[in-house]
């Protein structure tokens, strides 16, 4: 499994709520991709949204975010960490 960060543009004002529903709609859905969100950030000025998630590939990332109902605009893969 790769570790992916995916980036998601668009989203200002977000509150706690709306980042915690989204990040759940992921949840609910990931095992069906093999899939497993780690965490959530968001910037709510910026309107940007980032995820942490283990996977078997970057397109199982991008259709469990599509099917949850908010497209990665960026996915990239972590291969280094400290």
């Amino acid at each position: 499994m790769t570790l992916f960060m995916d980036v998601h543009r668009g989203m200002n004002g977000i509150t706690a709520d709306q980042l915690a529903a989204a990040h759940q709609a992921d949840l609910a859905i990931e095992a069906e991709e093999h899939v497993h969100f780690k965490q959530a950030w968001a910037d709510p000025e910026s309107g940007t949204v980032y995820c942490l998630s283990e996977a078997p590939s970057m397109d199982a990332v991008k259709r469990i975010h599509e099917r949850a109902g908010h497209a990665a605009d960026e996915i990239h893969p972590v291969s280094l960490t400290v």
